[in-house]
This record gives structure tokens, C-alpha cells and sequence, in this order.
């Protein structure tokens, strides 16, 4: 099921875009069809509440409900995951979840049936268990969406595609905007580091697909790095790292996630021939002269770019209020790829609807618990008609 960023205008004379049409046709099927019943399911009763695990369409689902539920819900997305996420009855709920089932509400989140860039499994999957869990447990009082990194991006992405059962959603650290925007500068920075530490990392189309992201793959990033100090300083700059630790978790990083498109596209989806690399140096464009002649350039697949297209480029039309918190400095999800998506609401008239707030501190999905669930108490208050949070950096 391609996930599509267009949103149609429904008229007697207007032909939809065969991506939408085929994401309204599946909306209608899933809203329609029975609601799956789960297997290997499990239950468990504590003085905290309930738990329950299972499986539903392939997928590994838990559901928490305090045992003080205020009737409310909560349906989570988790981020990237290399390897597949599991759910054990006894664990205790951990993470960005736990704010949230402090505050009574109950929790739902799904495994995704696939690892990796899993938009396409993740969004009709966790659908799935919303609706399982109001068939269950009952009709929510309120029901909001929410999700770190990835997830994050998901947030968005129901809130564009589905916003009819939310009141709101909070996105942590997500991977907003249009994916090719940011997948697509991840396979030209790995590209460039090519040229400056030849042979370090494997090749970059196709990735082997036995490829995994190791610990000694950032080690022998990182000793490439410290090894020719002066090539290092060259990509630090060209890519907006502040460390070498940094970039050497995020060269492997990146070609996993390049790989991970490329077998899910059937092709190479990436394509730099005019991307134009700048920024190697703050005081002369030498190096950037020097790189743009020595990269390698590579083509996209035409149906491999079409999936990355399709997975997902965004229409702006965020369906209900979205409060988005990110740390000053991710070295995941960078601050510059924000802005588009700002941008995207903006066009849509759906301005209204975002809000994104910084925390002053380094990291991917930095947040302390409490500034967690301070976010999601003030989004919760603008969903009820209070005041529209501030934007900008909080106060600490």
C-alpha cells in the first residue's frame, strides 16, 4: 500500500492520482472489514493495570490500561529498528510510552511486521490495533497519536491521512517531512565520504545485503577518521556533525538505511548526479570544487524512486493539532530538514495545526520524561481549547 502526500479533490469530473487512489481504496477496505482477531494472545492482571501482547496481521502488538483508566487513549509508534521489536507480558512499560500511562491513559503499540523505513507496514498495522483495541476494550473518551523518531514521522503521516479519530498528536524527534529529502542527503554524504576514506565502508550501490551496522563498523569509521584529521574536518563540516563520534555512528548508520531502501524499492531509489555538494569549508569553495569533481554520481531506479516517493512525501494537510518537541542538535533527524515540513503546513493552510518546540540539549530523542509528558499535557490543553503552546526553545 504506497502511502502518497497528494491530497485529492473528490468531483465527478477529477481522475485521483493512482497512489491515492489506491491509499483511499485500502482506507475504505480497512474501515469496512472485520476487525482482525489477534493470536497468541496473552493477558496480565497487576496492581498497575492491565497488559496484553499478541499478534494481529503478523504483527506484534502490546496494550496497556492503568488500572486508574481515565478512558482515554493513547496509540504509540516506535522509531527505526535494525532488528524486530518484541513484547514480554511481564516487562514493565519503559520509554516515551510510560508518561503517558502515568497520566491514566492507555497504550497501545505495535511491533510492525518489518524492520527498517517500515511506513508502509507500520501505519495500516497500528490501524489495525486501534480498532481492535476500541472493539475490546471499548470506544475511547479521547483518543490522540503519538511517536518518537520514526514514529514521529508517522505521527504526521496519520494525522494527515486519518486525523478523523485523534483529537491531536505528539511527535518526538521525528523524521518529518518528505523521506527522499533526508534519505536522499544521507546516500550523498556517504557518497562523499567515499571519496575521502575510499574502500572504508562497502559498496554504496547496491548495499551488500548482509550489511548490518556493527560496532566494529563505527570503530573502523572511527579510526579512519582520527587517521587523516584534515578529511574529517572536511566532512564534519560538509555534513553538520559536530564530532567524529558522531559521524562515525552515522556513515554506517546511513548505508544500512540506504540499503534498507534499495531491497525495499527493488532498485537503487537514490540519485546524485545533481546534487551539489557545499559547505566543506567556511572560508573557501576549493573543496567543494574538488569533491563535486571526484564523487562518484549515481542513478536512481525509476520504480525504486517512485516507492521512495511514495513512502512518504507529505501534503501539509495535518488534519488536527500536531506538537512537535526536538533537541537544539540531533545528529539523526538534522534541524534543516524541519523547516521543510513547516513549510509544507504552511502551503496547506494547515499552519495552525503545528507547532515544534525545542529542547537546549544534544541527541537523538533527548528528552527526560517530564519534558515528555509536560508536551503532551500542553498539546492535550490545545486540543481542548486552550492556549497554542508557545514555539521556539523552551524554558528550563
Amino acid at each position: 500500500m504506497p502511502l502518497h502526500a497528494r491530497r485529492p479533490t473528490i468531483a465527478s469530473s477529477t481522475k485521483l492520482p493512482f497512489a491515492v487512489a489506491i491509499l483511499l481504496s485500502t482506507l475504505t477496505v480497512q474501515a469496512a472489514s472485520p476487525i482482525q482477531k489477534p493470536t497468541h494472545s496473552q493477558v496480565l492482571q497487576s496492581p498497575s493495570g492491565l497488559t496484553e501482547v499478541g499478534l494481529l496481521d503478523g504483527a506484534a502488538y502490546r496494550i496497556d490500561v492503568p488500572a486508574d483508566w481515565n478512558h482515554s487513549l493513547v496509540v504509540f509508534y516506535h522509531g527505526y529498528a535494525r532488528q524486530p521489536v518484541s513484547f514480554h507480558i511481564a516487562a514493565r512499560l519503559v520509554g516515551q510510552q510510560l508518561p503517558f500511562f502515568e497520566r491514566h491513559y492507555a497504550v497501545v503499540q505495535s511491533a510492525y511486521s518489518t524492520t527498517g523505513w517500515a511506513l508502509q507496514q507500520a501505519y495500516p498495522e497500528t490501524e489495525s490495533l486501534r480498532r481492535y483495541f476500541t472493539k475490546k476494550y471499548g470506544e475511547p473518551r479521547e483518543t490522540y497519536v503519538a511517536g518518537g523518531s520514526m514514529g514521529g514521522a508517522l505521527v504526521a503521516i496519520t494525522l494527515e491521512l486519518n486525523p478523523r479519530p485523534y483529537l491531536g498528536g505528539l511527535d518526538l524527534c521525528g523524521s518529518v517531512g518528505p523521506t527522499y529529502q533526508s534519505f536522499d542527503r544521507r546516500f550523498a554524504m556517504r557518497a562523499a565520504f567515499d571519496v575521502y576514506f575510499p574502500g572504508v565502508m562497502p559498496p554504496l550501490v547496491p548495499v551488500p545485503a548482509d550489511f548490518e551496522d556493527t560496532i566494529a563498523d563505527r570503530d573502523k569509521v572511527l579510526d579512519a577518521l582520527r587517521a587523516n584529521p584534515a578529511d574529517a574536518t572536511l566532512m564534519r563540516n560538509l555534513t553538520g556533525l559536530h564530532n567524529d563520534l558522531d559521524l562515525a555512528h552515522d556513515i554506517p548508520y546511513w548505508t544500512f538505511v540506504v540499503g534498507d531502501m534499495q531491497r525495499r524499492g527493488g532498485g537503487n531509489p537514490f540519485d546524485n548526479r545533481n546534487y551539489i555538494y557545499s559547505g566543506t569549508s567556511p572560508t573557501s569553495s576549493a573543496a567543494d570544487l574538488e569533491l563535486n569533481e571526484k564523487v562518484k554520481r549515481y542513478p536512481a531506479t525509476p520504480h525504486a524512486r517512485l516507492y521512495l516517493m511514495s513512502h512518504y512525501t507529505p501534503n501539509g494537510h495535518l488534519g488536527r493539532p500536531m506538537l512537535a518537541l526536538h533537541t537544539i542538535y540531533d545528529p539523526i533527524v538534522q534541524i534543516p530538514q524541519l523547516s521543510l515540513y513547516d513549510h509544507q503546513v504552511q502551503a496547506a493552510g494547515a499552519g495552525d495545526n503545528l507547532v515544534q518546540q525545542i529542547v537546549g540539549r544534544e541527541g537523538h530523542c533527548n528528552f527526560t520524561q517530564n519534558e515528555i509528558g509536560d508536551a503532551f499535557d500542553e498539546m492535550v490543553r490545545w486540543t481542548h481549547g486552550g492556549p497554542r503552546p508557545t514555539p521556539g526553545v523552551l524554558k528550563q
